[in-house]
Parts: C-alpha cells; structure tokens; sequence
C-alpha cells in the first residue's frame, strides 16, 4: 500500500485496528446523525467536556466505541497538531501579514501552520484535500479562494472545523467569517479626499467576485453620493490588487480627457503602481494627485511620499481566525458567525488639496 494511501486510512475517525480496520471511515457527522445532536456535541464528548447531559454522553459514547472512532492526536483540546491556511496566491506583502498573525496564534496554542496556494486551479485543490486527510488537520482557514462544493462537504463529513477570511462571495457551509469594515474604510478614503477640496476622484477597483472589492467600491460611491456629488463611471477602473494593474489603472485615469485631481486605489499595492504610473509621466504626488492606498502593508509608511491608506488589522484578521478555529474545535461556538474588525484611515504625505484643481496634470504633461 502506498504511503499516501496508509496515512489516509488513520485519518480522524478510522477505526482503530482488529475487526473494525475493515469497516468504512466514520467521521463525527455520523456519529452526530446517528446519535440525533449536533456535531459540537459529539466534538465535546470527544474532547472530554462536561457540558453534555449523562444521557447524551453515554449514547455518544456507545457509538464511539461501536464504530471503532479514534480521537485525533495532538494539542489539548484542538484534536490535531496543525493549523491548514489556505489561500488563492500567497505572492503578496498583504497574505503575509496574515500568515504572521496566524502563525503567532498557532504557534501559542502548541499548533503547527500548514501554509498553501490553490492558484484558483481544481487539480491543486483537490491535492490539497488528500494531503489535508493524511496529516489529519485540526482546522482550516480559507483565505479569499474559492473551494469546490464537492470538497466543501468533505470538510463538512470530515468533520474539519473552518473559518473563512475576506469571504469571496456568500458563506460556505455556514461558516464562521472574519473580515474588516471594508465599506466603512472605503467610505472614509473617499471623505478625506472631498475633504480636502477633490471633486473628481478616481478608484481603481479589486476584483469584482471578493465581497471585500464590491464593498469598498460601494463606499466609495456612497461618499460621492453623501455630498453631492456625481459617481462618473469613467472613474472606475479595473484591478485585481496587483501592483501592475495599479499601474495600468493609473496610467488609465490620467490620459483622461477630464483626469481626476484624487486616486483612491482599493489596495496599497495598486496605490503604489499607481503611484509609478503618475511619476513616469511627470506627475507629482500629491501636488499634481492625491493617492489613497488600502491595507497599511508594511513599507508604505516609507514610500515616497508616504502613502495615505486605509488599515485592515490583517494580522488580526489572522489571529481571529485561529482562535475561531480552536473554539469550533472544542466544540465551542463562536461568538459571533461574522466578525469585522475596524478599519482605520491614516493620513500621510500623498494625499493634499489640490493644486491645480480640475486638472490633475503637471507642466508640460499631456
């Protein structure tokens, strides 16, 4: 037998040698089907909690034993020694601040971190759940990435707790989510701006599919719309957080006929593209453009000029999650299905009034 395929038979819920060796895999979803309670009940006989009725705990209990079920191994009270963080890409300053949150609060907990990319491709998605059967996670946080339905009820008939953070469109399998205040912190980029006297201000957008995008593209527009002013949709122009479209989003809005004075990128790494476009045509920021970032990433505060931006407290984010993960592990339910943490706007050097208003164009530029 291959080693894969032996790791994958003392995967949670095998039976435990002798006659039952032979028996199919039960998970603690039949257990808690079969017993009639929820699958937090059945995880908290598991683990050895007190909070269950004498009643319950014997009829769990008894099917335990029938099924030949064998506890995961691992860290008190999580059931298993490592942590799965799962994201889309992971080639970016903003999924390593999360990374380092999770890691800290794992880390704390005596867990390991098992860190993977799905690329958005089905092949590596499916790899990862193999691998996930065989080392027995105790939990798994979904960054941003999409999973297939098929594999979203493996997790669920595994039994494998998940949290999901920045969800990309509506919870999977009612999972607990743990985001930010991303309207609220798109909404307060846009009010420094007309604050500052801006009245054409350009966004360059996320990638339309991530809730976190459509919210700050909403309150952004609700900002405009606040005072008064009206949304011009050739203001809006497409990225997908990468430094590169920043670039081309920013180059887009400046070869405008009717430029705008204010940029508002939904991250910092499309702020700092931007920020490139506009220096290799001889534009000045903020003199000739105000620019507005989103995360905070580490480094901007040292871009030149200092980026304005709105923070996410992405390791937070991170560290959230993993205590999330150990609570649905114990059996526990969060306290709360969606959290999101503040945002907070932090004002620096490349956002001003502006300087020529109405034009947004240094001499000599076109």
């Amino acid at each position: 037998m291959a080693a894969e395929d032996q790791a994958r038979d003392q995967a949670p819920g095998a039976p435990a040698g002798g006659a039952a060796a032979g028996r199919a895999k039960v998970t603690i979803t039949d257990i808690a089907r079969e017993a009639g309670v929820s699958v937090p009940t059945v995880s908290r006989v598991v683990n050895g909690r007190s909070d269950v009725s004498p009643a319950t705990r014997a009829r769990v209990e008894r099917l335990l034993r029938a099924h030949g079920y064998r506890r995961r191994t691992g860290a008190p009270g999580t059931g298993a020694a490592l942590v799965d963080l799962v994201f889309n890409d992971i080639a970016s300053p903003w999924a390593v601040e999360i990374i380092r949150g999770v890691e800290e609060t794992a880390r704390a907990a005596g867990l390991g971190t098992v860190v993977s990319a799905l690329h958005g491709r089905s092949g590596d998605a499916r790899q990862w759940m193999r691998n996930l059967r065989a080392r027995a996670s105790g939990g798994v946080i979904l960054v941003t990435s999409v999973l297939e339905p098929v594999l979203h009820d493996e997790l669920r008939r595994l039994g494998v707790p998940l949290v999901v953070v920045d969800p990309a469109g509506s919870p999977v399998l009612d999972a607990p989510t743990v985001g930010a205040t991303n309207w609220a912190g798109g909404l307060a980029a846009t009010e420094h701006l007309i604050g500052l006297g801006h009245r054409r201000i350009g966004f360059v957008a996320g990638p339309p599919r991530l809730l976190c995008s459509r919210a700050r593209l909403d309150g952004y527009r609700a900002a405009l719309e606040g005072a008064g002013l009206a949304v011009d949709d050739a203001l809006v122009v497409p990225g997908d957080f990468s430094h590169a479209s920043g670039f081309a989003g920013g180059g887009a809005l400046v070869e405008l006929d009717d430029p705008p004075t204010a940029l508002f990128a939904a991250s910092d790494q499309m702020a700092l593209g931007a920020m490139e476009a506009l220096r290799r045509r001889g534009l000045r920021v903020p003199e000739d453009m105000s620019v507005v970032g989103f995360d905070d990433l580490p480094g901007v505060r040292w871009s030149a000029p200092p980026l304005t931006t709105v923070r996410q407290p992405l390791a937070e984010m991170g560290r959230t999650a993993v205590r999330t993960v150990l609570r649905l592990a114990r059996g526990e339910e969060p306290d709360a299905r969606r959290v999101e943490l503040a945002t907070e706007l932090l004002v620096r050097a490349s956002t001003a009034a502006p300087g020529r208003a109405g034009t947004g164009r240094a001499p000599g530029a076109r």
